[in-house]
């Protein structure tokens, strides 16, 4: 068994569909339900054997005690995180706990439990992350790799960047078989509808303004979220405990790049009645607080070392991701709550 935390968000729920449809080993999934884990996003498994729910934080240490005593897991892959930008600008503390007092707690219990395995258990620890703890990068400037300094600009990067200085130091310090990935902006299905993809296909398809940026010039490289789980299973398979992996679906594209395209291409699987195309909603907005102008992954570590590259081009994901959306519109009518909307008219007003 392995255990998931975090596991009804958006990558971690791809995760656990991913890893139970290329294998058996049971996943016990940890999550705290905050307003972005959906355990609709795991609908299909209802009555799988292979998987267990249940409903916790990672802050909790002994439930977190309990759960690894009683069932046992040989690795712990830690998605559970607050990870939205915008709302770590207007309220960080949330932040602070989840992703640092909370990453120190999994930590703390996961380095009991090893310490208790008989020598030589294979058992490992994987921290996911994200290339925003690097900071920001010029358009000449070189990608990012796993030897470019920490740079944090927002109150999330921040407290991912003080996460994996922790899960670093628990190897450097104890010996912990560590692993850490750090990736670029995902997308695809069961993306919570606050973040650019799904928020633009959600707005376009009720009439509603297509928010952009500033410039809409800000660069991003977009890693579809399946492509990111085969990278965590090679990694856990086959990483080097210790060590850093920069997982980047190789594809840098701007924010306007990325509206204007998913406009094109519900222009064509949804047209509008009335003949006009989705791009006359695109509204340019003032542009959020420390904004990083580019983020770019320089992935030939795991490319050369582990044998991974992503699978999909942007073209082939983004229209996967389209046509999902399209066909679960019931999913997205679910997570579009009350609160969610007021979210959206504070955050785009």
């Amino acid at each position: 068994m392995i255990l998931v935390t975090g596991g009804a968000g958006f990558i971690g729920s791809n995760f656990i569909l991913d890893w139970l449809s290329h294998n058996d080993e049971p996943v016990l999934n940890l999550d705290a339900l905050t307003y972005a884990g959906n355990l609709h996003n795991l609908a299909s498994l209802k009555g799988d054997p292979r998987y267990t729910f249940v409903h916790g934080n990672i802050a909790d240490a002994s439930l977190v005690a309990g759960l690894l005593s009683r069932h046992a897991p040989t690795a712990i892959i830690n998605f559970a995180a607050e990870s939205h930008v915008d709302r770590s600008i207007h309220g960080p503390e949330d932040f602070i706990q989840t992703n640092i007092l909370g990453t120190f707690r999994l930590l703390e219990a996961a380095r009991a439990y090893w310490s208790s395995l008989p020598k030589g258990n294979a058992f490992r620890f994987l921290h996911i992350s994200t290339d925003e703890v690097f900071g920001t990068l010029s358009p000449a400037d070189p990608a990012f790799d796993e030897q470019t300094p920490y740079q944090p600009n927002s109150p999330y990067s921040a407290s991912k960047a003080a996460s994996d200085h922790l899960v670093r130091a628990y190897h450097h310090t104890y010996g912990m078989p560590v692993l850490t990935t750090n990736c670029s902006n995902n997308y695809g299905p069961y993306h919570f509808p606050e973040k650019l993809i799904p928020l633009v296909i959600h707005n376009a398809l009720q009439g509603r303004p297509l928010p952009i940026y500033g410039d809409g010039q800000q660069i991003r490289d977009w890693l579809y979220v399946r492509d990111h789980c085969n990278a965590v299973r090679r990694v856990l398979e086959a990483g080097e405990p210790g060590q850093t992996y920069n997982i980047g679906g190789l594809n840098e594209r701007t924010n306007l790049e990325v509206v204007t395209l998913l406009c094109d291409i519900l222009d064509e699987r949804r047209p509008k009645a009335d003949g006009t195309s989705y791009s006359h909603q695109i509204t340019y907005v003032t542009d959020r607080p420390g904004h990083d102008r580019r983020y770019a992954i320089d992935a030939r570590k795991i490319q050369e070392q582990l044998g991974w590259r992503p699978a999909e081009t942007f073209d082939s994901g983004i229209r996967k991701t389209v046509e999902w959306y399209l066909e679960n519109q019931a999913w997205v009518k679910d997570v579009t709550s009350g609160n969610y909307r007021h979210w959206i008219e504070k955050q785009y007003a």
